[in-house]
């Protein structure tokens, strides 16, 4: 299947490669369809890109690789929309917002991304984690530490 995307122009894609959100993304319900595409080589980022809308694309990232620390507890109603049957088939991603100077960028670890890596569904969940904040500085994280 061929899409137009937003930052790799068009590009096909494999039925099995496609995501289901079922209940969309926040602020864009509507969007129920997605597919993960490299962001760029060297930077540990994908897109989230939407296969209906080509301008509709998040930069993300997965949790654990540049939060290593980072902690997760599921509510029971995520696991069962997400048909869940192991915790090794999540697959947790935060939404990057990619700012002018690279290094003053922030990660949503507050409401991350859990893909069921095995049915191809997926979720944003708004956790009520004190620690966690929607603004997250990445250069805390261990996969990037320097100063910017």
């Amino acid at each position: 299947m061929k899409i137009q995307t937003k930052y790799h122009g068009e590009v096909v894609i494999q039925q099995e490669d496609l995501l289901t959100f079922p209940k969309g993304i926040p602020a864009f319900e509507d969007e129920n369809e997605f597919t993960i595409l490299p962001f760029q080589e060297g930077i540990p980022f994908s897109i989230l890109q939407s296969t209906k809308t080509p301008n509709l694309a998040f930069v993300i990232g997965e949790v654990f690789l540049l939060f290593p620390t980072y902690e997760i507890e599921l509510p029971q109603n995520a696991i069962d929309e997400l048909q869940l049957q192991e915790a090794k088939d999540a697959i947790v991603y935060c939404i990057i917002t990619i700012k002018e100077n690279f290094y003053q960028s922030t990660a949503n670890l507050q409401a991350p991304l859990i893909i069921n890596s095995v049915k191809k569904i997926g979720k944003q969940v708004v956790l009520n984690h004190p620690t966690y904040k929607t603004k997250h500085d990445i250069n805390s994280s261990p996969a990037f530490s320097v100063e910017g």
